[in-house]
């Protein structure tokens, strides 16, 4: 899996100035940036010899909040929160941080054994554990030269 990212060049203009300032704070609104990567957790995957690990960074929900399912070999990690309109008074003019929803899927490989995934929630990172198959272990042997 790839994630890329955009980076706009900024040009400067001496005809209008400030008219790019503007142009970008309309267009980096997060209206009309990319709504996936806006609303989606960040992941990390890793592998050892003996599993692999993906660890899902989703601060503020609770582990009640998480579903983690497999389905042939699809992990789906979904996450729903209801929205707490407690505001205390206050008026926001920008709310960014909110994951009231989302779902990320990943094909699992043949190696991977789903029956002893495991998976916790601590500090605001899902982390799950896909122990490798045993005849999917990577046995490593040094070899004499003669």
């Amino acid at each position: 899996m790839t994630l890329v990212k955009f980076s706009p060049e900024k040009k400067n203009s001496a005809l209008l100035p400030g008219f790019n300032d503007i142009f970008e704070s309309v267009l980096g609104d997060t209206f009309f940036s990319d709504r996936r990567t806006a609303s989606v957790p960040a992941v990390n995957i890793s592998e050892s010899a003996e599993e692999y690990q993906i660890e899902l960074a989703a601060p503020g929900l609770k582990k009640e909040d998480f579903k983690v399912s497999v389905e042939r070999d699809m992990l789906n990690i979904s996450a729903q929160r209801s929205q707490e309109h407690n505001s205390e008074g206050k008026v926001y003019n920008r709310r960014e941080y909110s994951y009231a929803a989302f779902t990320r899927s990943f094909t699992l490989p043949e190696s991977a054994d789903t029956d002893r995934i495991q998976a916790s929630y601590t500090d605001g990172v899902l982390k799950l554990s896909l122990p490798k198959k045993e005849e999917s272990k990577a046995v490593s042997r040094q070899i004499e030269i003669s």
